[in-house]
């Protein structure tokens, strides 16, 4: 699932940097993001709905000497949700500048706001697995019954 997470966000930040080197308008970028977007969130949600639900309280219980990481992984969860928000609110943006007769500047300016965006939620996730990992995977294979 984290492998799938990291090409999600790397497909987000691709299509910002097709946007950024020119290789893609604002109305391209509107079409290509908004899929991409939403898959990463949708993967995202589930994913962290079975940590939070399930894996986190499960360690948290067998192992209280890592509670205090459990409470950062999930106040990380909290976060990228806010940044998923911000990513969310800059497409609904970029969209609307696309989908009407907007100035080429008020589009491009759109453009740039999803990219940094998308940029911002993809780092902080890119992030968030790799701690998750060095905390969760060690113990899903030392108990390997999760």
């Amino acid at each position: 699932m984290h492998e799938h997470l990291r090409r999600d966000a790397v497909g987000l930040v691709a299509a910002g940097s097709d946007y950024a080197s020119g290789r893609s308008s604002p109305a391209q970028l509107a079409v290509i993001a908004a899929p991409r977007l939403r898959g990463l969130i949708v993967a995202m949600h589930g994913h962290h709905q079975i940590e939070d639900l399930h894996y986190f309280p499960a360690f948290r219980s067998e192992e209280p000497r890592f509670a205090a990481a459990f409470d950062r992984l999930e106040r990380d969860h909290a976060s990228l949700h806010g940044s998923v928000e911000a990513a969310l609110a800059a497409l609904a943006e970029l969209r609307n500048a696309a989908a009407r007769p907007e100035p080429a500047a008020t589009q491009q300016l759109a453009a740039q706001r999803y990219v940094a965006a998308a940029a911002q939620l993809a780092s902080a996730l890119l992030r968030h697995l790799e701690d998750e990992e060095n905390l969760v995977v060690p113990l899903l294979i030392e108990r390997r019954d999760y």
